[in-house]
């Protein structure tokens, strides 16, 4: 058995098995140029979060097998009738109505371009992306919204066009498994575990 936690549903409720936290002795933190006097102690602690998806969960599964979900408003009595959301929105901001989930993927393949771009060269902690990271704004054709990512191949500039890419040989279910690269790029130039 795993030492992390699982988590299922069944009958609409989480099965959680496993433990969910794990305590570690504190260490002592000494001194070197004091004589190793004692200055306090490490306070390691491991836990597994439960972070549930809902609505949103149609998204990162379907990144995991290569389609870029968005939604649109169809509410026929709303101003924002056919607008298109990507990053995903559950609701229509503008009559709160339920949006229709839409496959995107075509649209982002063929209109895809940077709108905005900024080069991250220092991180974070549990950052796993390799820097510099490429940070971009991406702009599609008929979506009213724009999509913050991750430039993974070549160097960004405005109005360059981009395409999809998608962690589909080892997904993460999380917004990792999307990332993007300038049209015409070769296949055998995608980081590991990659696919259009």
């Amino acid at each position: 058995m795993s030492k992390y936690a699982t988590v299922r549903v069944k009958d609409n409720m989480y099965k959680v098995m496993g433990d969910f936290h794990h305590l570690t002795p504190n260490t002592p933190i000494r001194d070197l140029n004091d004589g190793g006097k004692l200055v306090g102690v490490t306070n390691p602690r491991e836990m597994t979060y439960i972070h549930s998806y809902g609505g949103e969960a149609v998204f990162f599964e379907s990144l995991s097998k290569g389609k870029l979900m968005a939604t649109r408003c169809d509410n026929p009595k709303c101003e924002a009738k056919g607008t298109i959301y990507q990053p995903f929105r559950i609701h229509c901001m503008d009559c709160l109505g339920k949006n229709t989930v839409i496959d995107m993927t075509d649209i982002a393949k063929k209109t895809a371009t940077i709108h905005t771009f900024m080069v991250c060269e220092r991180s974070g902690a549990f950052n796993v992306l390799h820097k510099p990271i490429k940070f971009i704004n991406i702009e599609f054709e008929g979506v009213s919204t724009i999509l913050m990512s991750y430039l993974a191949v070549g160097e960004p500039e405005m109005g360059m066009r981009v395409v999809p890419i998608f962690q589909t040989t080892d997904p993460t279910y999380t917004i990792l498994d999307l990332a993007w690269v300038p049209e015409g790029t070769k296949k055998n130039k995608l980081p590991e575990g990659f696919s259009f």
